[in-house]
C-alpha cells in the first residue's frame, strides 16, 4: 500500500501587519478605496439614506443628521468596494514558479463583512491554506483576496467558498482549505441575541478532502 504523504514542512504565516491597518498598501498597488463614484451615484445613495431616516421616524434636516446621508453613502461605497475589484486579477499579479510542494498556511486574517439579509456586520478570522503544484503566490495576495470578497454583501458560507475557488482557479494547486470563524451582529444585536455565538464554516478542495492526514494537519495548525 502506498504510504500517504504527510506535509511535514509547512510554511505558516500570520497576517502581515499591513493587512490589519485598513489601508494596506504595497509597492505595486493599494486596496484603499480609491472610489470614483460620480456625484449622481452619491446623490442617489444619499437620497435613499434620507428616506430611511424618515422611515424610522427621524428628521434628516435636524443639525446632527444634515450630513449623515452623504456620510453613510460614502461609507457604504467603502464597505462594498469589493464589487469593484477583481480577486483573480489580484492573485495573478504575484504568481511565481517554485518547486515548493508542502502546505502554505496564512492564518488569523481579519475579516469584516456585511450580512446581506440584514445589512449588519459580521467579523472574525479567516485561515487559508494551499498546497502548491509548481506555482506559489505572494502571501499578501491571500489576505487581499479575503478582503475583496468580504467587502461585498455576503453570507459566510458563500464567502468561504469564493475564497477557496479563486485560489484554486488561479493557482491550480493540489488543494485549498479555508476556515472562517465569525460573529454576526444579526444574532447579537437582534433576533436571538446570543452574544457569544461564533459561526465556523469551511471549504476545501483536492488533498484537503482526499487526504485525512493533510486535513488533520491543517485543522491542528489553526487550533480547530
Amino acid at each position: 500500500m502506498k504510504q500517504e504523504k504527510m506535509p511535514s514542512d509547512i510554511s505558516v504565516s500570520k497576517t502581515p501587519s499591513s493587512l490589519n491597518s485598513g489601508g494596506f498598501c504595497e509597492d505595486d498597488e493599494c486596496l484603499m478605496d480609491g472610489d470614483t463614484a460620480s456625484p449622481e451615484e452619491i446623490s442617489n445613495l444619499s437620497g435613499a439614506v434620507s428616506m430611511l431616516l424618515q422611515g424610522i421616524g427621524e428628521n434628516p434636516d435636524r443639525e446632527g443628521l444634515l450630513k449623515t446621508p452623504e456620510r453613510v453613502a460614502r461609507s457604504m461605497r467603502f464597505l462594498t468596494r469589493g464589487y469593484r475589484q477583481n480577486p483573480e486579477e489580484l492573485l495573478k499579479k504575484a504568481v511565481f514558479t517554485e518547486s515548493y510542494d508542502e502546505m502554505v498556511l496564512v492564518r488569523d486574517i481579519d475579516i469584516f463583512s456585511m450580512c446581506e439579509h440584514h445589512l449588519l456586520p459580521f467579523f472574525g478570522k479567516a485561515h487559508v491554506a494551499y498546497i502548491p503544484d509548481g506555482k506559489i503566490v505572494g502571501l499578501s495576495k491571500i489576505g487581499r483576496v479575503v478582503e475583496v470578497f468580504a467587502r461585498r454583501l455576503q453570507v459566510q458560507e458563500r464567502l468561504t467558498q469564493q475564497i477557496r475557488d479563486a485560489i484554486q482557479d488561479v493557482l491550480n494547486p493540489k488543494g485549498v482549505a479555508v476556515v472562517i470563524e465569525a460573529k454576526h451582529l444579526c444574532m447579537v444585536m437582534r433576533g436571538v441575541e446570543k452574544l457569544n455565538s461564533v459561526t465556523t464554516t469551511s471549504a476545501m478542495s483536492g488533498e484537503f478532502i482526499s487526504s485525512p492526514s493533510t486535513r488533520s494537519e491543517f485543522l491542528r495548525l489553526i487550533g480547530a
